[in-house]
């Protein structure tokens, strides 16, 4: 996957829309925290529908059955403090993240 060297200027603009203080950005709720979660949200969904070989909504397409089994909670702990994320599961439990391995909070 290749990413961009610069985040588009309008995307930017659009995050700090509502930013009056720095709180908005590295505070308890700010947008850094809220960013992250998401990005770590998206990228466990999509290393799963890897490893189950479809995508959420889609018919299953393994030879096993294996399908996506609701999600467990984790608190990720790092310079930013305390981050509550949902980790995605599958039936048969073996999907093994490689973002955040099990047992690891970062």
């Amino acid at each position: 996957m290749t990413l961009p060297k610069a985040l588009p200027k309008d995307l930017i603009d659009q995050l700090l829309a509502d930013y009056k203080k720095p709180e908005d950005l590295i505070g308890e709720n700010g947008l850094l925290k809220q960013l992250t979660k998401a990005l770590v949200e998206s990228a466990l969904q999509a290393e799963l529908a890897e490893h189950l070989g479809h995508s959420k909504h889609e018919a299953v397409t393994n030879s096993t059955g294996n399908a996506r089994n609701g999600k467990s909670r984790k608190t990720l702990k790092g310079e930013f403090g305390e981050l509550p994320i949902e980790i995605p599961r599958d039936r048969d439990g073996s999907f093994e993240p490689q973002l955040i391995p099990k047992h690891q909070t970062w």
